[in-house]
């Protein structure tokens, strides 16, 4: 098997709800399954994009948001088994039951730091026990489990380096040249990536729960843009609706997973289905379909690794958003140089976008990085992008996707500090 293949095997993931309220949930469960007893506390640390994506974020199978509501319920009802959809099986009595802890005051959080590594110290105490679960720089990749005072697990948390060792970036798809990924999504055997199918069958059953659900707003009003059809020949009309209304329905937290890619929901609903609207509207075969997907994750991936996977910066939109556009690109039989000179034009359009966590103005983040993405498209394949010189592009594409991720950290340190009191400010 490629390496390519198995970095996108490994990083394509079902997610129920957004990830960070699944992620809080799985920690807080995963303490739990170590005590006996009534729960006499629970509190979860993190870093702040941890905190920030969670803040106000709808959480599966509840009406309630949010991190201390999210820990409650792992706690109640959590199935530590399954991983980021540990909250796939909880009722109403769940909900009442998580309530009461909250109510009583026996969960708490608290923001651990301003950081993009990704970090969940969840303690669970009884009258008997108590566990401390911690996981370090993937959603669920728990590093220590204490039991007690006692170590029950633990492993070297995987730190990155770049390519001169310095901390920031250096994952593996670095090595990588644009070219290269391009090559390889032209030339993989078939077989080889048919397991991206299932990506598309677990996003559609999100984007029909969404347009379903009397509970989203959005999914509608964008169907209704698009001649009131699902499917119009209107391809940029198409992927706003499939899009956006599988992001909807995700940050709302309707009950159905979204397959996930860099630890994201919505970074997989991006990266995908975009390119389902194009070549629905262009009936184009699958197998073309696949192969711009799995270009379409590894540009991903290539700008998220730098960017950390929880910053400031709106990944959805420009990492996912970038993959989306070249592989758009490679649905359209452009050449590396139209991708190159589309990467221009996204750098230079959307870079900045902030993340104030997972909540529905993802769904209108969503729609921006949709229409940039085709007319960065557009433009660049019609001999009109922006110049290398200019602002934060590269000499080279990896360059520039480079500079995209770094803006997000360190760049937007500050930016992430700033949101995060404001969210604090709410609570007030």
């Amino acid at each position: 098997m490629n390496r390519l293949t198995q970095l996108i095997k490994d990083d394509m993931k079902p997610a129920l709800g957004v990830t960070e309220p699944g992620a809080i949930a799985f920690a807080a469960a995963k303490a739990r399954s170590y005590t006996q007893g009534p729960i006499e506390s629970v509190s979860v640390a993190m870093n702040s994009g941890m905190y920030k994506n969670a803040f106000t974020c709808g959480i599966p199978n509840s009406n309630e948001v949010g991190n201390i509501f999210s820990a409650a319920l792992g706690v109640v009802a959590g199935d530590c088994e399954k991983g980021l959809e540990s909250l796939a099986n909880v009722t109403p009595e769940d909900n009442a039951e998580a309530q009461k802890l909250v109510d009583q005051g026996r969960v708490t959080v608290q923001l651990s730091g301003i950081t993009s590594d990704i970090f969940i110290e969840a303690t669970v105490k009884t009258a008997t026990d108590e566990c401390v679960v911690t996981i370090r720089d993937a959603h669920t990749n728990i590093v220590r489990i204490l039991v007690n005072g006692k170590v029950e697990f633990e492993k070297e948390a995987e730190k990155a380096e770049n390519l001169d060792g310095q901390p920031g970036g250096g994952h593996e798809i670095h090595s990588y040249t644009l070219a290269q990924l391009v090559d390889y999504a032209k030339t993989v055997p078939f077989s080889e990536i048919e397991f991206i199918r299932e990506a598309y069958k677990v996003n559609l059953e999100l984007f029909e729960e969404g347009l379903a659900n009397p509970r989203t707003t959005f999914a509608r009003y964008l169907k209704k843009m698009n001649g009131d059809e699902v499917f119009s020949k209107d391809a940029l009309k198409t992927a706003q609706l499939l899009c956006n209304a599988a992001i909807e329905a995700r940050v709302i937290g309707l009950d159905k997973p979204a397959m996930s890619i860099t630890g994201s929901g919505a970074h997989g609903i991006i990266a995908t289905m975009p390119l389902y609207a194009e070549c629905k509207a262009r009936d184009l075969p699958e197998e073309k379909l696949l192969r711009a997907t799995a270009l379409s994750y590894l540009v991903c991936m290539y700008i998220k690794e730098y960017s950390g996977r929880l910053s400031a910066f709106c990944g959805c939109a420009i990492a996912a958003g970038t993959g989306m556009a070249c592989a758009l690109v490679f649905l359209r039989d452009g050449t590396v140089e139209q991708m190159i000179h589309t990467i221009n034009n996204m750098a230079s359009s959307i870079t900045g976008m902030i993340c104030d966590g997972g909540n529905q103005g993802c769904t209108m983040k969503g729609i921006v990085a949709v229409d940039a993405a085709f007319k960065s498209v557009e433009l660049a394949m019609n001999g009109t992008y922006i110049f290398d010189v200019h602002g934060i592009n590269g000499r080279t594409p990896e360059l520039t996707m480079k500079h995209m991720g770094l803006i997000a950290s360190p760049g937007m340190v500050g930016t992430e500090k700033t949101i995060v009191e404001i969210f604090e400010s709410k609570l007030k």
